[in-house]
């Protein structure tokens, strides 16, 4: 298990990160997708934390907060020293009704952060995120609360999740102006069918220098391998998070991408998702992978990926058969910089 540093901070976290999306139980949008107890929270944990893994997500939304309380619980009962287990937890989504029952004003926040350091059972959140864009409330504000909270101790590192580039870039502007504490990372969507976080975010991030956390890494479920064509070349099945299909699963294209995985799978005798993990793994801008399960087995698969190096030409044939299409100003910025950028690596001597 390798530790990357979070973007510009001193903290240094797992590559594979133990998302807790799968714990507990409520009614609603997570029933589909949570369902694990105490007891099989724990044995998730401390699989994660025997593997290597000091990183550990979860949101006050997932389970309606029971996720929280589990995972907190979880270090407890496995008497897991609080101090070497970074815990992340993400708030904006609805907690209770009416208008500022969500969102990322301050109103929300801090009574957010709060209710979620009485779930986990702890006095500080490691990583405290904002799950979403809150096109409602002033950046500044937003900024301003989260500060609050880290100069009060209740937070550590703050962070971002679902934002576009211009709204991080804006917001690290807004911190470094105002000298408020300025978003460490970034949690995205990113898998070998959804690149498209690369035509914007990813140059952004690497020259801002924050960290990307990557959610739904095998597209939910899709990148597994379980999925076929069907008969008619049509899907029988697609990538689905909270019955919502992701986009670039099932089709054409996704399972172009299938088929790339198959043979590289068979040849180092690994399962097809721990070679999608595995890319992902060797992007260089990638800081920390969130990786879930129901099953210890399905763990065990994802754990293993750390272990998977892929060659060069096993990675240039992923890439290949992911690639974006074109994308204007991106194939302009190919063209014209070309040039510049052998100036910055040049060749070596022969």
């Amino acid at each position: 298990m390798r530790y990357n540093r979070l973007g510009q901070t001193g903290l240094f976290v797992s590559e594979l990160c133990l998302g807790t999306m799968t714990f507990g139980t409520a009614p609603g949008m997570w029933e589909g997708i949570a369902g694990l107890d105490q007891n099989e929270a724990d044995a998730m944990v401390r699989a994660a934390v025997d593997a290597g893994v000091n990183f550990l997500d979860t949101a006050d939304v997932y389970s309606a907060g029971r996720s929280e309380e589990i995972t907190g619980q979880a270090l407890r009962n496995l008497g897991i020293n609080r101090q070497e287990i970074v815990v992340a937890t993400k708030a904006f989504g609805e907690m209770h009704p009416g208008p500022n029952g969500r969102g990322a004003s301050r109103y929300h926040l801090i009574d957010a952060c709060k209710a979620s350091l009485k779930r986990l059972g702890t006095d500080h959140i490691d990583l405290y995120q904002i799950h979403g864009f809150d096109p409602a409330t002033p950046l500044q504000e937003t900024l301003e609360a989260l500060d609050v909270l880290v100069r009060h101790g209740h937070v550590r590192y703050v962070g971002v999740s679902n934002w576009a580039a211009w709204q991080v870039a804006k917001a690290l502007g807004i911190a470094e102006r105002l000298n408020l504490a300025r978003p460490a990372s970034l949690q995205s969507y990113y898998s070998l069918v959804g690149r498209e976080l690369e035509r914007e975010i990813v140059p952004m991030l690497a020259s801002e220098q924050v960290g990307l956390m990557v959610w739904s890494p095998l597209a939910g479920g899709f990148l597994s391998g379980k999925y076929t064509r069907g008969a008619d070349g049509k899907a029988e099945g697609d990538g689905r998070i909270n019955n919502f299909a992701l986009p670039g699963t099932g089709g054409d294209r996704g399972f172009a991408v299938v088929d790339a995985l198959r043979p590289i799978a068979e040849a180092h005798g690994r399962p097809v998702a721990q070679v999608a993990l595995a890319w992902l793994l060797a992007r260089p801008q990638v800081t920390s992978v969130i990786v879930g399960a129901k099953k210890p087995e399905q763990l065990a698969d994802n754990l293993a990926a750390v272990d998977l190096v892929l060659t060069a030409d096993e990675l240039a044939s992923l890439d290949a058969a992911s690639a974006l299409s074109p994308e204007y100003p991106g194939w302009m910025f190919e063209r014209q910089g070309a040039y510049r950028r052998g100036l910055l690596n040049p060749a070596p001597r022969g």
